[in-house]
């Protein structure tokens, strides 16, 4: 982690290919809540946890099977003073092949340890990349925030 941002890395024994496809199915392993296009570069997708979070995203970086970028251009966390702390961050996954598996390093550019929704966001983010992804990748079935 640096000071800017929050970085998580993880390995799983997929293929770049199976795992630049899980990152791409947002609603399988983060929230049922994602309406949009979340493959293409240029694409618009809406995010909400259906209570006090929803998220706006634009892919601006899409090169399968290594890199995905999504720039947040609109969002609201309702649990902190600063309603709009995600806009203009960035959420990075980085694949890369490994011996035996793929390498997944995803960094949220902007959630820094000095901004109020730090501490929430980040375990928040420690579930879903390090528990509901992998285990969308290797027994099919993630754990995203379902639909009420």
């Amino acid at each position: 982690m640096s000071d800017n941002s929050l970085t998580i890395e993880i390995v799983v024994p997929n293929t770049p290919e199976e795992v630049f496809e899980a990152v791409t199915n947002v609603d399988k392993w983060w929230s049922e809540g994602i309406d949009g296009e979340t493959a293409a570069g240029g694409g618009e997708f809406t995010f909400t946890d259906f209570n006090d979070l929803w998220c706006r995203f634009r892919l601006t970086q899409v090169t399968p099977p290594k890199r995905i970028v999504w720039q947040v251009i609109d969002s609201r966390l309702d649990f902190v003073e600063d309603h709009t702390e995600w806009t203009g961050t960035q959420v990075i996954f980085d694949i890369n092949p490994t011996p035996g598996g793929t390498s997944l390093r995803f960094t949220h550019e902007g959630l820094r340890p000095t901004v109020e929704c730090y501490e929430a966001c980040s375990r928040g983010w420690d579930f879903y990349i390090n528990r509901s992804l992998p285990n969308l990748l290797t027994v099919g079935t993630g754990d995203p925030i379902r639909k009420p």
